[in-house]
């Protein structure tokens, strides 16, 4: 006698939130990797619900402005998501991404699995161990408990504003990095 077992369709999508600096920047570097199909900014880390994003520039929510990126795990790794992440933002100043000064600017990976977490970790200790920034890196490796979208004014900012002068000083140059230290991995 044949049985039929239905096959389960394994998704190759996941998720993968950081926060290093500003969210725009975040979100326009990773809409240019290949394998990731969606950005979104917003806030994550806090515990205050349904921020705003006055609420965040506050300082008092607790939240970090972060990305939520939606990736096919076939075609772009976690640990090649957190590559491009620590090699676009500085991960050794507290609470501090460049000119952007405040919590909300804090170097963050918020994992939402155990796998995740140890990717994370093993990928800082590796950074560590190598030196490759001469100060100990302090970014913040927590799960992820609620991720809150931002308002639709800060989603796809950079594409909507190139010309800003915060756009060409800031993101431009990350962008830049981005091609630089990780040509194999932009979206053709």
């Amino acid at each position: 006698m044949f049985v039929h077992k239905p096959q389960i369709a394994v998704s190759t999508t996941k998720q993968a939130t950081v926060g290093g600096g500003c969210f725009w920047c975040l979100e326009a570097v990773y809409q240019d990797v290949e394998g990731v199909e969606s950005v979104v900014s917003g806030y994550a880390g806090g515990h205050v619900p349904n921020p705003t994003y006055r609420q965040v520039c506050g300082k008092d929510t607790g939240h970090a402005e972060v990305v939520q990126i939606t990736y096919d795990s076939t075609e772009i790794s976690y640990r090649d998501l957190l590559e491009i992440f620590f090699t676009i933002h500085n991960p050794t100043t507290k609470n501090r991404e460049g000119a952007d000064v405040g919590p909300q600017y804090r170097s963050i990976v918020l994992y939402h699995s155990a796998d995740q977490r140890e990717t994370a970790e093993s990928v800082i200790g590796m950074l560590e161990s190598q030196g490759v920034f001469g100060d100990p890196i302090v970014t913040e490796v927590e799960p992820l408990d609620t991720f809150y979208e931002a308002e639709e004014e800060h989603q796809d900012y950079y594409a909507r504003n190139t010309y800003l002068p915060y756009c060409q000083a800031v993101i431009s140059p990350k962008l830049s990095k981005l091609r630089e230290k990780h040509a194999d991995k932009i979206r053709q």
